[in-house]
């Protein structure tokens, strides 16, 4: 059972907070829970990955079209600002971990963190759940993979750097965004796209094997930022890239309709056609195989697009066969599955 956390205010506290940008308009509340399990497997044809860890349900970056929004309604809250502001900790995450690593029956298989939601959000800064994880790999020399936003990975660059070297480790920053302000309508408390790619280029610098995750393409949005986005990356260090085409489930499709037409109500009637053309009339396609990537020729161009810099750029991914990565890189990237 979650527990919320409180605390009376402190008189003795000598610093105070400042807002980067506007504060949220919800309130944040912090529940901490005893968790019965930590790896969950995957089996989904369209996931790269079979064991994935969480330390945290709910994520405070707040982006709008995130898919991982209805996983909150098993909680008895909603996919909106619940998801972003109510916000469970699962205080005993590395225990569970170890507990997982020390069965018979574990193979030593590739560990995933946030395939739900985001493990370096800015409660990670506090809790240490993720660093306390990778520890645990790192003392049982278990392979892992990273995805975040978080500029916070940062403070585990050495953790990381001797992950990967003993073990295997890699790290893939989602950049869906270019332009600064389209970033904050719809990844509002979320790092600046400049700050990710600083932050690829400090995980690049220690070694690490790093990617770029263009995710998820918004036709009409960012789909012809693409080329920016991986030149910038590669730049930056970025060594593999992937993208996806956004899905929006049932309970998604409203919070993502509401901020799109709220904060960019020019750009909304293209992005709703776009979908319509890439998802053969409709805004979603759920079935597996399907719900990632879209069908048409301006699917096939958007892929073709993506193809052509990843090639240019000395990119990997493992949907284009001609591209080679480093040795061990196709053994943990978190990249679109091969077609």
């Amino acid at each position: 059972m979650a527990r919320p956390i409180s605390n009376p205010p402190n008189p003795w506290l000598s610093t105070h907070v400042e807002w980067l940008g506007e504060p949220p308009a919800v309130a944040l509340q912090v529940f901490e829970e005893e968790a019965r399990s930590l790896l969950t497997a995957n089996d989904s044809p369209d996931i790269p990955f079979r064991w994935s860890a969480n330390p945290y349900r709910g994520c405070y970056h707040g982006c709008a079209y995130c898919y991982a929004r209805p996983s909150h309604q098993y909680l008895d809250w909603g996919a909106g600002t619940d998801f972003e502001r109510k916000l469970v900790v699962k205080v005993n995450a590395p225990q569970l971990l170890e507990r997982e690593l020390l069965r018979r029956t574990w193979t030593g298989e590739v560990i995933h963190f946030s395939g739900n939601t985001d493990c370096y959000q800015p409660l990670e800064a506090s809790y240490a759940l993720t660093r306390r994880c990778l520890e645990v790999c790192l003392a049982h020399r278990n392979p892992a993979t990273v995805v975040t936003k978080g500029r916070l990975i940062c403070r585990d660059v050495e953790l990381l750097a001797e992950l990967a070297q003993v073990a295997g480790a890699t790290v893939n920053i989602s950049v869906p965004f270019a332009n600064e302000a389209i970033s904050h309508a719809l990844e509002p408390y979320a790092p600046a796209p400049a700050q990710r790619l600083a932050t690829i280029a400090r995980l690049a610098a220690a070694g690490i094997p790093t990617g770029v995750m263009v995710a998820p393409i918004i036709p009409g949005l960012n789909d012809r930022e693409i080329p920016a986005i991986l030149t910038a990356a590669r730049d930056a260090g970025a060594t593999s890239a992937a993208m996806t085409l956004l899905r929006l489930p049932a309970e998604v499709l409203p919070v993502f309709r509401e901020r799109l037409e709220a904060t960019l109500p020019e750009k909304a009637v293209k992005v709703w056609n776009g979908l319509r053309e890439l998802r053969d009339g409709r805004l979603n396609d759920p079935r597996f195989g399907a719900r990632m990537r879209g069908t048409g020729p301006r699917w096939q161009a958007i892929t073709d697009l993506f193809a052509l810099h990843c090639r240019r750029l000395g990119l990997w991914s493992p949907s284009l066969p001609a591209t080679r990565g480093p040795a061990q890189t196709d053994l943990f990237s978190l990249l679109e599955p091969s077609r």
